[in-house]
């Protein structure tokens, strides 16, 4: 029986070693978690911050090359049928 109560003993110390450790790791990855959030977080709104200026500066020349193409092809037209003989 004192053998079994040996292991017993053992096993526990384990297990409280066990638990010590798992805490540590937790905590660990819980701060690695903050930490790669709060990176992402800067590096997103950095990139938001740089990109966006440009992003609208290339919508409103997309707009300006659309409105440039739609009066060439009004005036294309216009031309076409002024052009066409009336029978």
């Amino acid at each position: 029986m004192t053998g079994l109560e040996e292991r017993l003993r053992k096993l526990q110390a384990q297990l409280a070693t066990l638990r010590t450790q798992a805490s540590r790791a937790r905590g660990a990855a819980r701060r690695r978690a903050r930490r790669l959030e709060r990176r992402t977080r800067v590096t997103v709104a950095r990139t938001i911050r740089t990109v966006e200026p440009r992003v609208r500066e290339a919508v409103a020349e997309a707009r300006l090359i659309a409105r440039g193409v739609r009066a060439g092809v009004r005036a294309g037209t216009a031309a076409y049928r002024a052009g066409r003989k009336k029978t």
